[in-house]
């Protein structure tokens, strides 16, 4: 069977709401004409990644955000995932949610691995992972920096994930983490994962673009330069079997 993931890469909104969907409807759009089950966009794209006044734009799970996403992804028959700060009660945390093409949501998570003292300053750390059905696939989020710590990719693996969907705020020089982490996890947990990063500056920050989706071979499926980009790529494929790995069986802890 065909299974198109789509994954957009582009600017920050840098806090208005209007920017952000506005985006969001022309790729969904795009991504549902191409076939798509669902489109990752970037961390905390609501209401931009490295936005002054996170703590008082968060909102909850649930509430006009999650609202305006599952109306666009009813509209355009087309899912999302998508990072944005969620506020509950007194706790920020840097969360991403997965919507249906029907508005549903499949998934949440809560990022773990906070990265850096701005980061730790605002959000709360989240303490567990979540799996979900996607059309058939098992299917899990992580965000940005999780991906690069090898214990949260073997528990979802653990768990049955085949996908693993990470919107990212990655900034230069860091290619280094799509060109090489990224791979080298799909291909030693047996995934594939779907990496979506900003690209251009936000405030003090420019993001480095490179999103890749890439698969359980360490096959790159689809990448992104530093501007702009749409991907879609289709995940179904016959890994090359000569470079499947049998790590999670292999394993002996000392």
């Amino acid at each position: 069977m065909s299974f198109p993931i789509a994954l957009w890469q582009g600017p920050s909104p840098e806090g208005s709401d209007e920017a952000a969907f506005a985006a969001l409807d022309a790729a969904l759009r795009a991504a549902a004409a191409l076939g798509a089950i669902t489109l990752v966009a970037p961390e905390v794209f609501l209401p931009g990644y490295n936005q002054p006044d996170i703590p008082a734009r968060a909102q909850p799970r649930g509430g006009p955000w999650h609202q305006r996403l599952a109306t666009l992804a009813r509209t355009h028959g087309c899912g999302i995932v998508i990072g944005y700060a969620e506020r509950d009660g007194d706790s920020i945390y840097n969360s991403a949610v997965a919507l249906g093409a029907d508005g549903r949501e499949l998934g949440h998570y809560r990022k773990v691995q906070l990265f850096g003292p701005r980061e730790k300053s605002i959000y709360a750390p989240g303490d567990a992972v979540s799996t979900f059905d996607l059309h058939g696939i098992r299917a899990a989020m992580l965000i940005c920096y999780d991906v690069e710590f090898a214990h949260l990719i073997r528990r979802l693996a653990e768990e049955g994930a085949d996908l693993i969907l990470v919107p990212t705020a990655n900034p230069e020089p860091n290619t280094h983490v799509s060109r090489l982490v990224v791979p080298a996890h799909a291909i030693n947990h047996g995934l594939t994962i779907v990496y979506a990063n900003y690209c251009g500056p936000e405030g003090d920050i420019t993001y480095c673009g490179a999103s890749v989706i890439a698969a359980p071979d360490a096959a790159i499926l689809a990448a992104a330069g530093p501007g702009p980009a749409l991907l879609i790529a289709d995940i179904d494929r016959q890994p090359d079997p000569a470079l499947m790995q049998t790590q999670l069986t292999d394993y002996r802890p000392i």
